[in-house]
């Protein structure tokens, strides 16, 4: 149990920061409410009175989009932390892994770019 005392303490202190936080913002805060802050944000589009699907409008995919795209390249680039961490102990094996890893990953990114994924509207 010793050992797992120092984890327990930080995870006890982040909880009573966060509970402590949340709690300060409501005491201190403005209460300053408006129309436009009761209501959703939806991506930058005025939300509808009606659904979209049963509207028959199309809703634009270009900010999903740019957030797949975010996840997947952030995903692929957190594989360089354990890479770095034991570069030592990998030897040749790993350089040559990481190096077939990361020109995989300049590709898709290439790929990604001149396809206009990544120009914002």
């Amino acid at each position: 149990m010793n050992e797992f005392a120092p984890i327990l303490v930080l995870g006890a202190l982040a909880a009573a920061f966060a509970v402590f936080s949340v709690v300060l913002a409501a005491v201190v805060g403005p209460k300053r409410y408006n129309r436009a802050k009761q209501q959703a944000y939806e991506c930058g589009i005025e939300p509808l009175e009606q659904s979209a699907a049963s509207s028959g409008l199309r809703i634009p995919v270009k900010f999903y989009l740019t957030a797949m795209l975010f996840i997947i390249f952030d995903i692929e680039i957190v594989f360089l932390y354990p890479w770095a961490v034991h570069f030592d102990a990998l030897g040749m094996f790993g350089l040559v892994a990481m190096a077939l890893f990361v020109a995989n990953v300049s590709v898709a990114y290439a790929y990604e770019w001149r396809r206009g994924g990544l120009t914002w509207d």
